[in-house]
């Protein structure tokens, strides 16, 4: 891993990204990437109001918040906890998911970690989070983090999966975490009334998944619950886990609505750290 990018909006959640994304640079000589979006209405927005030719960088009110930023963000790079440590910082005005994800592009990003409050009910299916979109469509892993977190205190990471086709990329990332985090891995498969498999079935293909894969220092569960994304928050909960890691097939629009996205939801609802991986479509 060689560079993470963290952005950021100078809230405490995004604080607890950057802190554990220090953390991972100094344990790994990573390169940090920090982004500030700045948000500004749409030209449509303006154009719907009679005003054309609206450019937000001419703005005097925009310039300030930029400058404002800016020192703001060369504070962060320059104070004591992050002397040694490689911290690039940029500022963009526009939407923060499209310059997010176009970030992780550009600079061909390892790793993304957000913090994020999560959201619920209403809020969360008519808006969703920047975090979960990011999580929907990012190419990279996505971190999400919601407290303030010690790298050494991740012991034990969740894996949650059918383990029926998981993935090449995902194995390799997951003894990547592994091997960065000295962690066990606790496998899990969760058990639904919809999606019901035996015992003997789910345990023959853990066992086949992590012998194939050479996994070392791990542990197999199998758990049962109505919805896979309760069943494994549930699960990190019972065993007291440190993390969570899951795999998202990044689907969109309607098949997505349709569907829903355990991944997402899981980084929505889970007070834990939650890694999410981009599974690949066959």
């Amino acid at each position: 891993m060689k560079k993470i990018l963290v952005p950021t909006d100078f809230s405490d959640v995004s604080g607890h990204a950057l802190e554990f994304a220090r953390q991972l640079a100094e344990r790994d000589n990573c390169q940090i990437l920090l982004l500030n979006i700045i948000e500004h209405p749409s030209v449509s927005t303006f154009n719907s109001m009679g005003i054309t030719g609206y450019d937000p960088m001419e703005n005097l009110f925009i310039k300030k918040m930029i400058d404002t930023v800016k020192v703001k963000m060369e504070d962060l790079r320059n104070s004591p906890e992050f002397s040694g440590i490689d911290i690039k910082t940029r500022v963009v005005v526009g939407n923060p998911f499209i310059e997010i994800t176009e970030d992780i592009v550009k600079t061909e990003t390892d790793l993304v970690i957000m913090g994020t409050e999560g959201s619920e009910g209403m809020q969360e299916l008519l808006v969703g989070s920047n975090a979960e979109k990011v999580i929907r469509t990012s190419e990279c892993p996505v971190l999400t983090i919601k407290a303030k977190t010690n790298i050494d205190d991740i012991k034990n990471i969740v894996f949650a999966s059918d383990f029926k086709s998981p993935g090449e990329g995902i194995v390799a990332y997951m003894k990547e975490m592994q091997t960065l985090f000295k962690a066990k891995l606790s496998l899990v498969t969760i058990n639904t009334p919809n999606n019901f498999t035996t015992t003997r079935q789910d345990f023959d293909t853990m066992e086949e998944f992590a012998t194939t894969k050479g996994l070392e220092n791990y542990t197999m569960d199998i758990y049962n619950d109505f919805q896979e994304e309760d069943g494994i928050i549930c699960f990190a909960q019972d065993i007291e886990a440190d993390m969570i890691a899951i795999g998202t097939h990044g689907r969109t629009g309607v098949f997505h609505f349709l569907s829903g996205s355990i991944a997402e939801d899981v980084a929505n609802h889970s007070n834990r750290p939650v890694w999410t991986f981009r599974i690949e479509e066959k």
